[in-house]
């Protein structure tokens, strides 16, 4: 669980440098799938320094994966969308109403109680054919963001944020599937879907975080690397709360879940201004 509030504090305030890199680079197509906008914000620092948290993060989450169930590490990140909003108000100087700060203390009483509830990871390794179903989600992903782009800002951001998060949450699952990173998973689908499910998911967010709310594209990312992969570890791959405190599991995970969600009204990250456009010679 501390590697999981580890990670959630590296994803929160990567979400803040990299929206603030995607509004600073010349506007992209406006589509959800907008390779260009991700290569014009990788080149800026901001972008950069978001990206190395994110990789320090990636590497706490997969060891809490071998350790603690999907749903307790899910839970846990839905603590980033608080840092986010923590990390908007101090970078960015913007100031937190009551009812804000109450929602982050929302969030860590819930991660209180799915710790003490959580038992240890599941030993399923699930269905035959659970791996070709998350490459299968990596490729609807990309299908609903492209269809994203012509949505009004908020509700853009909120939906390339579900489906960024939906890319996340199949990498979660397909770490427990992999075992290990050896010669006999180049043969497992899981892998494929790790490593495509990461890159579609980045591709979504950076062009989430370009346009409205980062808040309200956390909290998509938030739901949608949470709640699927929580449902997968229970039903297929064995996940369980400690002996009799399932009831403290399911309640905590409501709590912290509902407490990042009701952060999605956090106030908007500026926009900064795109360079100017250079005349032609």
């Amino acid at each position: 669980m501390v590697c999981s509030l580890g990670a959630a504090v590296c994803y929160g305030i990567a979400s803040v440098l990299q929206a603030v890199a995607a509004r600073a680079a010349e506007p992209g197509s406006g589509s959800g799938v907008d390779a260009a906008l991700l290569w014009r914000a990788v080149r800026q620092w901001r972008y950069l320094a978001g990206l190395g948290l994110d990789g320090a993060g990636f590497v706490l989450q997969v060891v809490a994966l071998r350790h603690v169930p999907i749903y307790a590490v899910g839970a846990a990140l839905a603590a980033s969308l608080a840092v986010t909003a923590v990390a908007a108000a101090r970078l960015l100087r913007v100031r937190l109403s009551r009812a804000e700060w109450t929602a982050v203390a929302v969030v860590c009483a819930g991660l209180a109680m799915l710790g003490l509830a959580s038992g240890p990871e599941g030993s399923g390794t699930g269905p035959a054919w659970l791996g070709w179903a998350l490459l299968a989600a990596v490729g609807a992903v990309l299908v609903v963001g492209a269809g994203c782009g012509r949505l009004p800002d908020r509700p853009r951001a909120l939906a390339l944020g579900l489906a960024s998060g939906t890319g996340f949450g199949v990498v979660e699952v397909s770490v427990r599937l992999v075992d290990g990173f050896t010669a006999a998973d180049l043969r497992n689908p899981a892998l494929y879907a790790l490593l495509s499910g990461g890159g579609a998911a980045f591709l979504l967010l950076t062009s989430a975080l370009a346009r409205g709310s980062v808040t309200a594209a956390t909290a998509g990312m938030v739901l949608g690397e949470t709640v699927g992969p929580a449902a997968v570890g229970v039903v297929w791959l064995g996940d369980r709360a400690r002996e009799g405190l399932a009831w403290l599991g399911v309640l905590g995970f409501a709590v912290a879940v509902a407490g990042a969600l009701s952060l999605a009204r956090f106030g908007e990250v500026p926009a900064v201004p795109a360079p100017p456009a250079q005349p032609a010679p």
